[in-house]
C-alpha cells in the first residue's frame, strides 16, 4: 500500500525560519516560487542574468547568482533542465552548500542515474509535481492543489522529511495528496511515459488517421473526429474524474456496446505491444537511457532540430495545420 500525506501530514513551520532558495525561474521555478511565498515562505532567486530573471524581479523577487542563492539558503529547489544540472551542479550549487541544507529536486532523474552526488551532509528529498508548470501555480490560485509524488533520498539532520512535506504543502501539493516514492521509481515512471506509453498511444493513433484518410474520409474530419473537437481531451479529463470504466457511462449505449464486443479485435496485440513495453522499461531502469542521452547531449540539440524539420513535412503536418485553421484553432 502506497503511503499518501496530506495537509494534515505537513507543518509549514518548519520552515518558517529557513531561506528558500527557487534555482531556476521557467515553468516549475517561477509557479514554485510564487506558491511558497504565497504561503508565506522566505523565498529568493537564483539565476542566471536572463529575461526569466528579469521576470523573477519584475514579480518581486531578490535574485542573485546561482551560487549566491545556494550559499544564503537552507533549503535549495534545483529547478533547471535535467541536461544542464550536472554542471551547474558542480560549478555553482555543490561548492556553495553546508551540512544541513535542504536540497530539492522536481525529478529524480540525475539523482537516480548518477548525473548528480549529493554529499552526504545534506537532507536531500523529492518533490515532483504531477502537473506541467503552469498548472501548478493555476491549481494553487484554485484552492484545487495537484497531487505529486515525494521522497526522502538522504536525511542527514533528521528533520528530511518534515522539511520536504512542508515544501509540499507550501506548493499547494499536500491539498491533493502526495504519494511517497524513490528517486529511480519517479523518474523510471516519468521516461516510461514518455519513451514506452507516449509513443505507443501516438501510433494508435496516427495508425487510425491514416487507416480513415486511406480509406476516403477526408482528414478535416478525420482530426476532427478523433481528437482535435476536444472530445478526447474532455473524455480524459473524465478518466480522471470518475476512472476509466465509469467514464464510459458517459457514452452513448451504441458507444458502449460497439467498444466492449470490439476491443476482442485488438486483443492480441497486447502482448507483443507489452514486451515492447519493457523492453523500453529495462533500459530505462538500467540506466541505458540515460547512458546514451548523456553521450549525445552536445548533439543532442542538433538531433532534435532535425526530428523537428522532419516532422514538418509529414502530411499529417499539413492536415493538422488546415484543420486548425479551418475552425479557428491558431
Amino acid at each position: 500500500m502506497a503511503t499518501i500525506y496530506h495537509d494534515d501530514d505537513a507543518d509549514l513551520g518548519v520552515l518558517a525560519d529557513e531561506t528558500l532558495a527557487v534555482i531556476g525561474y521557467g515553468n516549475q521555478g517561477r509557479s514554485q516560487a510564487l506558491n511558497l511565498r504565497d504561503s508565506g515562505l522566505q523565498v529568493i532567486v537564483g539565476s542566471r542574468p536572463d529575461a526569466s530573471a528579469e521576470q523573477a524581479r519584475e514579480e518581486g523577487f531578490d535574485v542573485v547568482g546561482i551560487a549566491e542563492a545556494c550559499r544564503r539558503a537552507d533549503a535549495v529547489l534545483l529547478l533547471i533542465p535535467d541536461e544542464i544540472m550536472p554542471e551547474v551542479y558542480e560549478r555553482d550549487v555543490a561548492p556553495a552548500l553546508q551540512a544541513g541544507d535542504l536540497l530539492d529536486f522536481a525529478s529524480g532523474y540525475n539523482v537516480a542515474f548518477g548525473g548528480v552526488t549529493p554529499a552526504p551532509d545534506l537532507d536531500v528529498v523529492l518533490l515532483a509535481p504531477r502537473m506541467i508548470g503552469p498548472g501548478v501555480r493555476d491549481s494553487y490560485v484554485s484552492g484545487e492543489g495537484f497531487p505529486s509524488f515525494v521522497g526522502v533520498h538522504q536525511d542527514a539532520t533528521g528533520r528530511a522529511r518534515q522539511r520536504m512535506l512542508a515544501l509540499a504543502r507550501g506548493v499547494g501539493s499536500t491539498r491533493a495528496g502526495c504519494l511517497e516514492m524513490s528517486m529511480h521509481d519517479e523518474a523510471s515512471l516519468d521516461l516510461f511515459t514518455e519513451q514506452g506509453f507516449g509513443p505507443a498511444f501516438g501510433c494508435v493513433l496516427t495508425t487510425a488517421v491514416q487507416t480513415l484518410v486511406d480509406a476516403g474520409y477526408p482528414p478535416e474530419a478525420v482530426l476532427l473526429e478523433l481528437y482535435m473537437s476536444g472530445e478526447l481531451a474532455y473524455t480524459f479529463q473524465k478518466i480522471r474524474e470518475v476512472g476509466m470504466l465509469k467514464q464510459m457511462d458517459f457514452h452513448s449505449q451504441t458507444s458502449q456496446y460497439g467498444s466492449i464486443t470490439r476491443s476482442a479485435n485488438f486483443a492480441d496485440l497486447a502482448e507483443p505491444m507489452k514486451e515492447r513495453m519493457l523492453r523500453s522499461l529495462d533500459a530505462i531502469r538500467s540506466g541505458e537511457f540515460a547512458a546514451e542521452w548523456s553521450g549525445l547531449r552536445e548533439q543532442g540539440a542538433e538531433i532534435l532540430a532535425k526530428v523537428k524539420e522532419a516532422r514538418e513535412k509529414i502530411p499529417m503536418a499539413e492536415w493538422e495545420r488546415r484543420t486548425r485553421a479551418a475552425f479557428g484553432l491558431d
